[in-house]
């Protein structure tokens, strides 16, 4: 018992977490298998390493700050026009990712364009990527007290070095034209080194109004599909259609 007590001790020095979670009962298993030292280690290394991989995917996910967690396979993609299955399992390697496309949602509310970002945002998480999501109104304000505030500062920072960015609701509430100017220089530093996911009910031509700046939105404009897939939504209020059922 000594012994063992010692091993748990150095392993806990190199802060080896998922092997001393592992260890009892792949003690066990050896002993009863006679398996060799070779394979024993190999065992304990792999443990380590899914423990470590399960741990960043909760720090990701926890750091993502998803108002809700949602998935594709309870999505109705019977009521949706404008995206499909296949749209869908095409986007599951994550390719576009990698090459920092960025995907854009555009349609009415309650269609279940929040639901598609967050559902992409949190397979990317399970695949290894971090991801970040904020409402277009929060990122506002993160903007805008970045440099005074501390942990603004460091959500933004967070955001400027993840790997896919969520950007939900644009279009739902007006843009001052500084407010507009914040958005476009994050933009312009997102720019071919992360992806950004957009939904937003107003298309591109009403986006100069909304953010107060033509020459600005189109610059801005310009940066997102440069590399992008572009999907056009349509289709029946999940909302409302909940609604009715309900009265």
């Amino acid at each position: 018992m000594k012994k063992y007590q010692q091993t748990v001790s150095l392993l806990d020095n190199l802060k080896l977490k998922g092997i001393i979670h592992s260890l009892d009962n792949e003690i066990t298993e050896a002993e009863e298998k006679k398996v060799s030292y070779l394979s024993f280690l190999s065992v304990l290394l792999n443990s380590e390493i899914a423990y470590r991989t399960d741990r960043r995917r909760k720090r990701n996910l926890a750091g993502a700050h998803f108002p809700v967690e949602k998935e594709l396979d309870n999505f109705d993609f019977a009521r949706l026009k404008g995206i499909t299955k296949s749209d869908l399992a095409s986007l599951m390697d994550f390719v576009w990712l990698d090459n920092h496309t960025n995907l854009l949602f555009f349609g009415p509310p309650g269609i279940g364009k929040t639901h598609l970002s967050i559902a992409i945002g949190m397979k990317a998480i399970q695949m290894g990527y971090t991801v970040c999501f904020e409402r277009i109104a929060t990122l506002i304000k993160l903007l805008k007290m970045a440099d005074i505030q501390r942990s603004a500062g460091f959500r933004v920072n967070r955001l400027l070095k993840t790997d896919l960015i969520i950007i939900d609701e644009i279009g739902y509430t007006p843009i001052e034209r500084k407010e507009a100017n914040l958005f476009f220089n994050l933009i312009s530093e997102l720019y071919e080194k992360a992806s950004v996911i957009i939904t937003s009910n107003k298309k591109f031509d009403a986006w100069a109004e909304m953010m107060g700046d033509e020459i600005m939105t189109v610059a801005m404009l310009d940066r997102l599909l440069h590399h992008s897939r572009v999907f056009n939504l349509s289709g029946e209020s999940f909302r409302i259609k909940k609604s009715t059922k309900e009265v």
